[in-house]
């Protein structure tokens, strides 16, 4: 497969989060065929699913990689699993030590088992949209529009860039 670009959304909630994302980053890069082009500086949100736990944290990667999308996924799930999560155990929208969502991949949708490109819900979540943003001013979301715009209709949500920098 040729060079695409695919962002990454990293998120989480238990630990030293910040670390976690960090060195989830540099594991992005450790991908066959990929390499990491910018990661987003990281934001605070508060938990979405009703759930009483923590804040997270959430940051987007941009990368470039030749790995199609269930490949790519399959990397993601096993940098999860190497940082302690276990998807068969966990509460849906409950803590995690790390979360990380293939949102988009090249130019356009990809449909298989187990995975939707871009992600369904992408555009409904400030916490994606935000810092997919910083390393994609002009993104477009296939099937939704611009991705500004999709953030613009989400009205006023409590984030908030953490000073502690960028993710990696």
């Amino acid at each position: 497969m040729s060079l695409r670009r695919a962002y990454v959304g990293l998120g989480g909630n238990v630990g030293d989060v910040a670390a976690t994302l960090e060195a989830a980053c540099i594991e992005l890069g450790l991908l066959a065929g990929t390499r990491v082009v910018a990661c987003s500086p990281l934001y605070r949100t508060p938990a979405w699913g009703g759930i009483e736990q923590p804040d997270f944290l959430n940051a987007v990667a941009a990368l470039d990689t030749t790995l199609d999308p269930p490949a790519l996924l399959a990397g993601l799930l096993r940098i999860e699993r190497a940082h302690g999560r276990d998807r068969d155990r966990e509460t849906r929208w409950g803590p995690r030590t790390l979360d990380l969502d293939l949102l988009l991949h090249g130019s356009g949708p990809w449909h298989g088992p187990g995975l939707d490109v871009p992600h369904p819900r992408m555009a409904e979540r400030t916490f994606v949209l935000v810092p997919l943003l910083d390393v994609a001013p002009d993104v477009v979301i296939p099937g939704v529009g611009r991705g500004a715009d999709a953030l613009a209709a989400l009205g006023s949500v409590d984030i908030a860039r953490v000073d502690a920098g960028r993710v990696g």
